[in-house]
């Protein structure tokens, strides 16, 4: 094993970021940086790709430079899952903003297809369910509302491709149009038992098999970049919530984590076994070493910290999200108010792409630290439903690992652990998305066996445990479901 490190990029949904990262696990080096959020309607979200990529490698360069002298071992890549990008092939440019996950725009093509059955189709093959939220419909819009895409990826001219695909793009210079088998698992595009692009459903959403990038093992070769120094080797790429199941050495079959970003996502190790939810929940892939894949059950939240971002940015009612979890404590419940985050819809177990956001149970009385407390508990509240989802489906954990910018807040994770009933478990580095990269990338590079051997950089900081009583639990969590009903709109 070298004293190297890792050159991790996360490239998220609010901010890039760039960490180098040791082979002990700790944080060498760091960097990031925001972009702007693009919002052309309701319910539309974009990313300018050039300012992806502006902000990527910036926060790279700053992370490469504060190294000094010592050596970067390889470069492992995670990043926004379903996000697209469609690009010209000779001189890598978009040929339109990046549609990114939360965007709602292709939800009538969706409904169509799921009015016409195709549904079964698509789950059986990509463990998902027809939903606006991945990539597949995305593509087709692009191709369709683009004047001329669709003539120019039949020539070939054109390449698409989740985030990953376009750094990695980028970082080669153009060499090497790739993405890993867990970014492929998120286009409903791919099929997860036999590890393909699925010719079926290219031609259900009209997206030309050509446009596709190959897809590889989560640790892999990726090809090389000389952006940062000569011939650095991309060696881990995965999607940021697989990437982050992966940090948190959830390598056993029942291991689960949840990571509250932009999103939060709640994603359970089921090892060989692909299993089939009849909760609406995701079968997906966990990721794919040595030929061997993973599989997950996972269940997505739509805004777990873009709820506490949208208080701090266009309400501007709050500095920060230390600043709402001080007002959270300063009170001692919401006084009836709810806030339902709906701004694009929610996510599992309900995929209404119609819902939209609502504060509910506003009184004269209702102050700030209300609403700022009802959006914080919105997030154990949606996580207590995917967990309600799950155990419909036969798994019911008894300890819940998370992470992600909210997970610092010890107010938040009682109280989460307070409605779930269960431990909750919170590690001492926080940013597993970036640590599972580096992992990745330093099992791809030789530096470890295997992924079993990197489980020792997992450290634990600490242990909630619930102490909310039974009855105060329930009679909580039927207030919430009451208030989801009343955005709900299927």
């Amino acid at each position: 094993m070298t004293k190297g490190v890792i050159l991790a990029l996360d490239q998220g949904t609010t901010s890039s970021r760039a960490m180098a990262i040791g082979l002990d696990g700790q944080v060498v080096a760091s960097a990031q940086e925001e972009f702007p959020q693009i919002f052309p309607h309701s319910g539309w979200v974009e990313h300018d790709p050039e300012a992806i990529w502006r902000t990527q490698r910036r926060t790279a360069e700053q992370t490469v430079e504060r190294l000094g002298a010592r050596k970067i071992a390889a470069i492992g890549v995670t990043n926004q899952r379903e996000t697209v990008v469609v690009w010209d092939r000779k001189t890598g440019e978009a040929i339109h903003n990046a549609i990114v996950w939360q965007d709602r725009r292709t939800a009538s093509i969706t409904q169509q297809l799921a009015a016409e059955g195709h549904e079964p189709l698509v789950s059986e093959r990509t463990g998902l369910v027809l939903d606006p939220y991945f990539s597949a419909s995305k593509i087709s819009w692009i191709l369709d509302q683009v004047p001329g895409a669709r003539e120019r990826a039949k020539r070939g001219e054109l390449a698409a491709g989740t985030i990953d695909s376009f750094l990695i793009w980028r970082l080669t210079g153009g060499r090497v149009h790739a993405t890993d088998a867990t970014n492929a698992s998120r286009t409903a595009l791919y099929d997860i038992r036999k590890g393909r692009w699925d010719e079926d459903l290219c031609a259900l959403f009209q997206v030309p098999m050509n446009l596709l990038p190959e897809v590889k093992d989560s640790a892999a070769d990726f090809g090389v970049s000389d952006i940062f120094g000569p011939s650095l080797p991309i060696r881990g790429v995965a999607g940021d919530q697989q990437a982050a199941l992966v940090g948190q050495a959830g390598f056993n079959a029942g291991d689960v984590k949840s990571t509250y970003g932009t999103g939060g996502f709640l994603v359970l190790n089921t090892g060989a076994e692909l299993k089939r939810s009849t909760s609406r929940l995701l079968g997906t892939i966990a990721y794919r070493v040595a030929g061997q894949t993973t599989y997950a059950l996972e269940g997505s939240i739509l805004s777990a910290g873009s709820t506490i971002q949208w208080l701090r940015d266009e309400l501007k009612i709050i500095r920060d999200g230390a600043h709402a979890g001080e007002l959270a404590e300063s009170i001692d419940d919401t006084s009836g108010v709810h806030l339902v985050p709906a701004f694009t819809g929610l996510g599992a177990p309900h995929w209404d792409s119609d819902a939209r956001g609502a504060i509910l149970g506003l009184q004269r009385g209702s102050t700030v630290a209300h609403i700022a407390r009802a959006a914080l508990e919105s997030a154990a509240f949606q996580t207590a439903e995917l967990l309600e989802a799950m155990a419909k489906d036969g798994v019911a954990p008894q300890t819940l690992r998370v992470d992600g910018g909210m997970s610092r807040n010890n107010w938040l994770l009682q109280f989460m652990s307070d409605i779930l009933g269960i431990q909750v478990v919170r590690p001492k580095n926080v940013e597993t998305t970036v640590l599972g990269a580096a992992i990745l990338a330093a099992v791809g590079a030789g530096e470890f066996a295997s992924l079993d051997e990197a489980a020792s950089l997992w450290q634990l900081d600490r242990k909630f445990e619930p102490a909310m009583p039974a009855e105060d639990r329930n009679t909580r969590l039927a207030a919430w479901k009451q208030a989801v009903q009343r955005v709900k709109t299927a």
